[in-house]
């Protein structure tokens, strides 16, 4: 079966282009629930989350604060490489034993949905990349919207990761979301054809 890695800045519709696979049948993964699901209150790695970052990071119910870690993280490049060494590893492990429970006879290709796929150096773990990518004041309104932060804070959001255009440039395949939804669904329709064909 062919692994292909679906990744891309953040809030450039990694979301929605997996959706649309998923309509088509494929079988999608999303690393960051999983990331979510490996901090979950009373696992090691949670532990370990709270460990490094103290109780400032957690909500009144003593679980994780999301937002709270991530203006930490997010501002300070030591501190986000410390929580990406805690988490990446479960989330890597999580991921190839989803691709080995599959059954690649019924699916030419599965898709897993990394956002730090580059920036993690995970690139080589796939056959095929497939990025999503918009222009940069698309992204920072999507971001300000889905996060309600500040314009600078969404800079700051998007200046941790690669820059996309170096995404664009290593990616197999690039889907553009800039425009209407219908012309998104119709580049992930061709590169469904693709993949099914190849």
């Amino acid at each position: 079966m062919k692994r292909v890695g679906l990744t891309g800045g953040i809030a450039t519709g990694k979301s929605h282009v997996r959706a649309v696979f998923e309509a088509l049948g494929v079988p999608t993964i999303d690393a960051d629930l999983l990331a979510h699901k490996a901090v979950a209150p009373g696992s090691a790695t949670f532990e370990a989350v709270k460990t490094r970052f103290g109780p400032t990071v957690l909500d009144p119910a003593g679980g994780l604060d999301r937002r709270k870690l991530g203006s930490v993280v997010f501002a300070d490049p030591q501190a986000r490489k410390d929580l990406e060494a805690i988490i990446h590893p479960q989330v890597v492990e999580a991921i190839d034993r989803w691709f080995a429970s599959l059954d690649s006879q019924a699916h030419p290709f599965a898709i897993a949905d990394v956002p730090l796929l580059y920036e993690a150096s995970r690139e080589r773990d796939y056959d095929v990349v497939i990025v999503t990518a918009c222009e940069l004041p698309t992204q920072i309104r999507r971001v300000m919207a889905r996060d309600n932060i500040t314009e600078a804070e969404a800079r700051q959001r998007i200046a941790a990761q690669l820059p996309i255009e170096e995404k664009v440039r290593r990616a197999d395949h690039v889907i553009r979301t800039d425009g209407l939804l219908a012309s998104t669904n119709a580049q992930v329709h061709e590169v469904y054809k693709r993949l099914s064909s190849a």
